[in-house]
Order: C-alpha cells, then sequence, then structure tokens
C-alpha cells in the first residue's frame, strides 16, 4: 500500500501551543480489500527532533544529561531522566544544525565530527514527528556542570559515563527513555570501530 490508499475526509484543530494537536475523519485501504469506513483519529504535530550521542573516543566517555521530564512523573526512580541532548528542527535548520546547537546548549561541548545514525517516525500512532538520530565526536575532558536555556525552564545537569556503564544502563533499564536506548544500543555494536577510527584521527 501507498500514499494512495487513504483519504482525509475532514480534519480540525484541538488545540495549538507547544504542539498542534488535530482530530481527523480519514478511511484507508484494508488489507482483505475494499476501503474502512471513516474512523477518527488524534495526532500530534510537532517539528521533527535531532538527537545525539556525544562521545569521546579518546576518554572513552559518552556525555549525558539528567533533567526534569512531566511524562515521567510516575517513575519510581522520579522524573529526573538520563538521556541524550536534543533539540526541535525549526524553520531554516538542518537537523545537523539542531544537533550542533543542541550540543553546546545543553551540555556546552563543541562537535568535532557527527556521524549520522538513523531517522525514524518517533511514535507514529500519534505523531508526524520524525527523530534524526547522531552519534557526535566530543572532547569531554573539560565538560559538567549545570546548563538549559532559563528563558525555555531548562534545568539541566551534565554526566559524563564511562561508555561501557552507559551500555550497562540501558541494558538494566536504568536508562529507560528511547532516544538514549536506540543510540547506546546502536553505539554498542560501532564502539569498537568508531574508538579507533576517531583516536587514530580519521
Amino acid at each position: 500500500m501507498n500514499r494512495n490508499d487513504f483519504e482525509i475526509l475532514g480534519s480540525e484543530v484541538c488545540y495549538q501551543g507547544f504542539y498542534r494537536l488535530e482530530r481527523l475523519r480519514l478511511r484507508h485501504r484494508l488489507f482483505a480489500g475494499g476501503m474502512s469506513p471513516a474512523i477518527v483519529r488524534e495526532v500530534i504535530e510537532k517539528s521533527d527532533v535531532a538527537a545525539v550521542l556525544l562521545y569521546d573516543p579518546q576518554r572513552d566517555e559518552v556525555v549525558m544529561i539528567e533533567q526534569f521530564r512531566i511524562g515521567a512523573r510516575d517513575n519510581p526512580r522520579g522524573p529526573w531522566l538520563l538521556e541524550i541532548v536534543a533539540g526541535l528542527v525549526e524553520a531554516g535548520e538542518t537537523p545537523a544544525d539542531v544537533a550542533r546547537r543542541e550540543a553546546m546548549e545543553e551540555a556546552g561541548c563543541a562537535l568535532i565530527d557527527l556521524l549520522p545514525i538513523s531517522t525514524f517516525y518517533t511514535s507514529p500512532a500519534k505523531t508526524s514527528q520524525r527523530t534524526h538520530l547522531y552519534l557526535g565526536r566530543v572532547d569531554c575532558s573539560s565538560t559538567g556542570g549545570i546548563h538549559g536555556l532559563a528563558h525555555e525552564g531548562e534545568d539541566i545537569r551534565v554526566v559524563c559515563l564511562p561508555a561501557t556503564q552507559a551500555i550497562a544502563f540501558a541494558e538494566s533499564g536504568d536508562i529507560d527513555s528511547a532516544w538514549p536506548l536506540i543510540a547506546l544500543f546502536w553505539f554498542a555494536r560501532h564502539r569498537e570501530g568508531l574508538r579507533v577510527r576517531w583516536s587514530a584521527g580519521e
């Protein structure tokens, strides 16, 4: 099936703020043949996001951030999550631009190199947003402290972890946010090769 196998019958904006919530009436082609009856779906419209796992191959450490997340308010460990830097892609920006900007704003890190990992729908059952995921090469020898933009209400603690510990946190469930999990599981497969390549100055 393709883009021609569904039809939008009507739409309305239910909310407009930091994101836009739309209610759609639609129908789509069925696997068994024919078209579905009209159904209603609600979708959150947000800009794409760029997220980047920061890695120092000389120290074999990753840079992560810890911040308050309202969606995790019922988390038994509390709503402060260990994540990777990320930000929304605004008009006129590329995802790579955002990765570089957010690395500096949220972690105080200038990217030496930027490697694309994957682009994927963040949660396609409810939003059109896509995530552009990267690995960024940094020097974290002087990285740390509190970062973030005060006018956006950001309060971000920067944490440098040995690569093996960050991967272990992903495997144990101590990291339980999607972007760092995907990035770290990819990183675990490619770490040794990247360390050799980047340590050699390539």
